[in-house]
């Protein structure tokens, strides 16, 4: 049992949720009631529960806090491994917590920051403008430039509590995977692991504002996309100190039509922006839900909590919009390359089989407008289908779904009119031109160039180390062919009819010598009285006769 001691009361906390849950036949098969020495009938008494599954898990999540809130938010994402009303109802998990002392907050700034808060911020605000599991914001003044900003602070002792909690889950897991079968096939495993990855980058402040400042750059020439200036000189891994902003959320409508903002221009601005950072940079907010973006006076909007982002390598931008253009053509085989590109078809994957399903998903679709088309409803088929055939979607693609289905609903209450397909469209053009564009081929010859001539610089300290191996006798050579034995016997017959042919080849010529000494003498040869010749020739006959039989049999005559 990999149950650790120190975490017993955690596991205790975890155990009495399941059970109030409807999961006390996962506690029991476990084996936490005998650890934990819960009392057996708890799991006996377990009432029958009349809500959903998805209902049920979300309801788990909520009761376990912040990692567990945000385990949920990051399944809610896997559309390609989980049933569409189990993701739909960890959708609604809230990341929303009671603040915690303001003295607290100031304490923790003065740690991370070495110094009296007074020497840095000449106001910072009680009370916090925003809180949420792992941290909450301030609002504070610069005492240099009297700027206004608004200070992250990360809650006491979250990093600790998450880190545990990240810890029972891989425990749990393992406990799983021998007594499941269902958790190697939903990849729970890898799931938790990814989790623990972007739980790490999110409690390292200094990494969101690396992320800022990356995306930031990407709208340098963009007047209508911000993202808020980062102060190094007051951040560190538990402190993000940034520009404050002021704006209206881009789902209130009403408000934003009744001062005059042009809301489809606004719509049309927030789809571009996020299609931009996937498509032409290669790295994106992974979240942009309207929680994390606000509409500026002007106009302009500006993103806000970049604790998770996605990356697109720029092959893997290339396979994604040939994929897109696929999609839109109706193109099946086109769609099986892209995804076969992009390494997510493996050498079990029935190729025929994904093309006959890819080709019903094309009818469904078939003469519908790109206008009519719901990119969410799209990419769950697609991710649905993959599923069923075994196919692994790339994490960061799986993030990218998510980030395109939350931008559409969003943007469906600014305009219902506008398409994230249509909108993408040019993207797609842009980077299929851009693939045999002149720029593109002299980087892949150039890198290829590089390339093989670090292989040739290489080559005779390869040749040395590889000669000094042989010369030592160190050198094995493994050979795996299971057709070897057969192959073998097969030469031996070969070989053996080859002998019996040539020794049958040699008796001949010898009685064929022996005929013709026996005409020029007109003597009847005979040894120990029987007649050689005839004896000869019927042993030749006997002979000729087995070797036609072999061949015959063999059926390789």
């Amino acid at each position: 049992m990999a149950v650790h001691i120190r975490h017993a009361g955690r596991y205790r906390e975890i155990a009495v949720a399941l059970i109030r849950h409807g999961f006390g036949y996962m506690v029991e098969e476990m084996g936490l009631t005998r650890v934990l020495r819960l009392p057996i009938s708890w799991i006996r008494r377990e009432a029958p529960e009349t809500k959903t599954l998805g209902e049920r898990i979300r309801l788990v999540m909520e009761a376990l806090g912040p990692t567990f809130i945000k385990l949920g938010q990051l399944a809610s994402t896997r559309s390609d491994l989980l049933p569409a009303s189990v993701v739909q109802e960890l959708s609604k998990l809230q990341d929303e917590v009671p603040p915690f002392e303001a003295a607290e907050a100031r304490r923790i700034v003065e740690l991370e920051l070495g110094g009296p808060i007074e020497d840095f911020m000449s106001e910072f605000s009680e009370e916090p403008i925003a809180a949420a599991s792992i941290g909450q914001v301030h609002s504070a003044r610069m005492v240099d430039s009297g700027q206004r900003v608004a200070v992250k602070v990360q809650r006491p002792g979250v990093k600790r509590q998450v880190m545990r909690d990240l810890e029972i889950l891989h425990d749990l897991v393992g406990l799983g995977e021998k007594r499941w079968e269902w958790v190697n096939r939903y990849q729970v495993t890898q799931l938790v692991e990814e989790f623990s990855r972007s739980m790490e980058a999110e409690l390292d402040y200094t990494s969101e504002a690396r992320n800022m400042e990356r995306i930031s750059a990407q709208f340098e020439q963009d007047k209508h996309i911000h993202v808020p200036a980062v102060f190094w000189d007051c951040t560190s891994e538990r402190v993000l100190t940034m520009a404050f902003v002021e704006g209206v959320k881009p789902t209130d409508r009403v408000y934003l039509e009744h001062r005059g903002y042009d809301v489809k221009e606004i719509a049309s601005r927030i789809v571009n922006a996020v299609l931009n950072q996937i498509f032409i940079a290669g790295f994106f907010h992974a979240d942009p839900h309207p929680g994390n973006m606000l509409i500026m006076k002007d106009g302009s909007i500006t993103f806000l909590d970049f604790g998770m982002v996605g990356r697109l390598s720029p092959d893997m931008r290339e396979y994604l919009s040939s994929l897109v253009i696929a999609l839109m053509r109706q193109d099946t085989p086109a769609m099986v390359r892209a995804i076969e590109r992009m390494g997510m078809i493996h050498e079990d994957t029935d190729v025929s089989a994904l093309k006959r399903d890819l080709e019903r998903l094309r009818e469904r679709y078939y003469d519908v407008a790109f206008s009519d088309v719901n990119l969410g409803q799209v990419i769950n088929d697609f991710f649905s289908t993959a599923r069923q055939h075994g196919i692994g979607i790339p994490p960061d693609l799986l993030m990218l779904g998510k980030a395109l289905v939350t931008t559409e609903g969003m943007v469906e209450q600014l305009d219902p009119t506008l398409s994230i397909v249509t909108l993408a469209e040019p993207f797609g053009r842009k980077l299929a031109r851009e693939k045999f564009g002149p720029e593109r081929l002299r980087r892949k010859t150039i890198n290829g160039a590089l390339g093989l001539a670090d292989s040739l610089a290489g080559l005779p300290d390869r040749l040395r180390h590889l000669t000094s191996f042989i010369s030592g006798g160190r050198v094995k050579v493994e050979l795996e062919m299971p057709e070897l034995r057969k192959a073998s016997r097969g030469v031996d017959r070969l070989v053996n009819r080859l002998a019996f042919s040539i020794v049958l080849l040699a008796f001949s010529i010898v009685m064929a010598g022996l005929v013709v000494g026996a005409s020029l003498s007109q003597k009847e040869t005979v040894i120990w009285n029987y007649p050689i010749i005839e004896m000869g020739l019927g042993v030749a006959v006997l002979m000729v006769l087995l070797l036609l039989f072999s061949i015959f049999k063999s059926g390789r005559f």
